[in-house]
Order: C-alpha cells, then sequence, then structure tokens
C-alpha cells in the first residue's frame, strides 16, 4: 500500500458531509493507504475525506501517546449518540498545516460505527480518543477545528488560512 497526498483547507471536499459507505468489499487496500498517510505524515487520526475520498470513514492511532489499552481503530460511519462532560486540548490537524488551537469538546462520548467487515458497535470513549474520534467524525460532517473557536482567534490566524488557502487550491488547479 502507499501514503496518498493529504488535501488542505480551500479544498471543497473538507466542507462537505461525507457519503456512507454501503459496499464493505474492497475497503482494505483504501483503509491500509489512509494509515500509510497518517504515520507519513505524523499524525494519530485520520478521515478518507483528507485524502479525497468521499467516505464516512476514519482511522486512529494513539500507540504512540498512550500504552494502555485498544489504541489503533477503523471507524466506518459513525454517529456520536451521547456526550458527557467537557475538556480541552490543543489541537492539530493534517488538513490545516501548522496551525494548533485549543479546542473544547466533550470528555466521554458514546458512538454508533461499523468496523471494515460492516459489523456494528455502540461503544463509550473518553480521554484522548474521544477527542480524536470527535476530531475526525468532524472532518466527516465537513467541519475542521477553525470551526471549533471563537471568531478572534480565527482573526489571529487569518493570514494563515489564506496562505494554506490559496496553495491548496493552487495545487488542486495545476493537476
Amino acid at each position: 500500500m502507499s501514503a496518498r497526498e493529504v488535501i488542505h483547507y480551500g479544498r471543497t471536499l473538507l466542507r462537505k458531509k461525507c457519503e456512507p459507505v454501503r459496499d464493505f468489499n474492497d475497503l482494505d487496500d483504501l483503509i491500509d493507504d489512509m494509515f500509510d498517510t497518517m504515520y507519513e505524515e505524523n499524525g494519530i487520526g485520520l478521515a478518507a475525506n483528507q485524502i479525497n475520498v468521499d467516505l464516512q470513514i476514519f482511522v486512529v492511532d494513539i500507540s504512540d501517546i498512550e500504552e494502555e489499552g485498544e489504541n489503533i481503530h477503523v471507524f466506518i460511519n459513525p454517529m456520536i449518540t451521547e456526550t458527557e462532560g467537557e475538556s480541552w486540548l490543543n489541537e492539530g490537524c493534517l488538513s490545516v498545516p501548522n496551525v494548533r488551537l485549543d479546542v473544547k469538546r466533550p470528555s466521554k462520548i458514546t458512538m454508533d460505527f461499523q468496523d471494515r467487515t460492516g459489523k456494528k458497535f455502540s461503544k463509550q470513549f473518553d480521554g484522548l480518543l474521544a477527542t480524536v474520534i470527535q476530531h475526525e467524525v468532524d472532518h466527516l460532517n465537513g467541519n475542521l477545528i477553525i470551526d471549533r473557536v471563537h471568531e478572534v482567534e480565527k482573526i489571529g490566524i487569518k493570514k494563515e488560512l489564506n496562505s494554506i488557502k490559496e496553495a491548496s487550491r493552487a495545487k488542486a488547479n495545476s493537476k
């Protein structure tokens, strides 16, 4: 398998709600590519639309940060059904490079999802894993970390965002 190009802020697919996965055949190569891409980019989560694929799939690997528990995951057709508490984390995003923002999210979530075979699950998550899951679910719904902060904070990064958007659109138009 191989790493794919991560698309950046300014690309239309990052702002679109992704299509649900209906056919669970032949997902293995895509999922392997997603993990390869995430590792090459030094990320801990990656949604399919970040590699220009319009499907509700994301992968997570927090094993470099959290040693305990199950830390490598594939989530398909996720839906957060319950939230509880609140926590803050300074988040980055592979699609908004070199921008980090303090984001408030629920500290505990319950989520319905499917695995790569289509089997359905409903599980509760907390801590860093819950935060990463919410970040990636946001991607699948067309939202970015910049949508989770106050307008005043966006003003402070406006120049970087415009630069990312211009470079992203130029790259897309050159293909």
